[in-house]
């Protein structure tokens, strides 16, 4: 005579697998989670603060709490932000200290490859009738310098929206607006997208110029040099304080040629090592075998129009030294 005998007493390990998989669920979405924070934040150990807090939450949740969650990914993701949004303000204060001119970490290109695009809820994203802008490479430092321009509700809403494809909706109860007003937050920072992005070249274009930009550099030819920069090229510089970096922004063509060409006047030994970044074509700077700064490129037709050199070590970490 057979009896209904309960799942767990049958396999007694099952509710353990069963717990070992939802464990292994969760912790999978990690990576998503700090590409979708580091878009919000700007530097991996932000992103980390938040992503740990996260999982902090999650299971601070009684056991019957978490069953009731139906898509956990989408309550990683909603909890990520809320903590961003959160976090933004004081980083934005931090900042405003911050010794010289603070600058977005850069990152390998490769690093967040594939976690964005797809919306991130169980269900496909409800219609918008305003175009998302196009993204290439949503971390290049030409975006992310694009998104410190922006409110932190601004910030938040694009990155969920036009990056990860999350719902306004449900992107409403995160910033704490009504759907409306959270579509007119994505209005307003695909505006200022819009404006930090000025007639894109090719990938092999930008890698073209920025080739020439280093031969002049390297040669000393100031001409050459001058008709590679755009009129109103800026050059920032982030030391953090560890190293000696020009404080403020430097502007116009002549002033930043002649602040690269001085630079390699004093120091004869560096060196412009290749590198591939989310911008295309960079350089490491290196002299004596020690790499200690990153140079990265925003290039339009008009020729650069942008360069950043990230000499804080904190900032450099991710990248390999092969």
């Amino acid at each position: 005579m057979s009896e209904d005998i309960p799942a767990s007493s049958a396999d007694p390990g099952g509710a353990e697998r069963d717990a070992s998989r939802a464990l292994d669920s969760v912790m999978a979405e990690r990576h998503r989670l700090l590409s979708l924070a580091f878009r919000m934040m700007g530097t991996l150990s932000d992103a980390e603060d938040v992503v740990q807090e996260t999982y902090v939450r999650w299971y601070r949740l009684e056991p019957e709490e978490r069953e009731k969650i139906a898509a956990p990914a989408a309550w990683l993701t909603r909890v990520a932000s809320r903590i961003s949004l959160d976090l933004l303000g004081s980083a934005r204060a931090r900042r405003e200290t911050y010794v010289g001119q603070w600058l977005p970490e850069p990152v390998p290109a490769d690093l967040f490859a594939g976690t964005a695009k797809a919306p991130l809820d169980s269900g496909p994203p409800a219609a918008d009738p305003l175009e998302r802008v196009t993204l290439d490479d949503a971390v290049s430092m030409a975006l992310l310098t694009v998104l410190e321009a922006m409110t932190p509700a601004e910030r938040v809403t694009f990155v969920l929206h036009d990056v990860f494809g999350v719902p306004f909706d449900e992107i409403a109860a995160v910033v704490g607006r009504s759907p409306a007003a959270t579509r007119q937050l994505a209005t307003s920072a695909r505006r200022h997208v819009r404006r930090g992005r000025r007639a894109q070249v090719s990938p092999r274009q930008h890698d073209e110029v920025v080739r020439a930009f280093r031969h002049a550099t390297v040669g000393g030819d100031i001409e050459d040099l001058l008709r590679l920069l755009a009129p109103g090229v800026e050059l920032r510089v982030d030391g953090g304080g560890f190293v000696n970096a020009a404080p403020q922004v430097i502007r116009g063509s002549d002033h930043v040629a002649r602040w690269f060409l001085g630079v390699m006047r004093k120091q004869p030994a560096l060196r412009l090592e290749r590198r591939d970044t989310a911008d295309g074509l960079g350089y490491f700077l290196q002299a004596e075998g020690n790499r200690y700064g990153l140079i990265t490129f925003d290039v339009s037709d008009e020729g650069v129009t942008n360069v950043w050199l990230m000499l804080n070590p904190m900032k450099l970490t991710n990248w390999s030294r092969d």
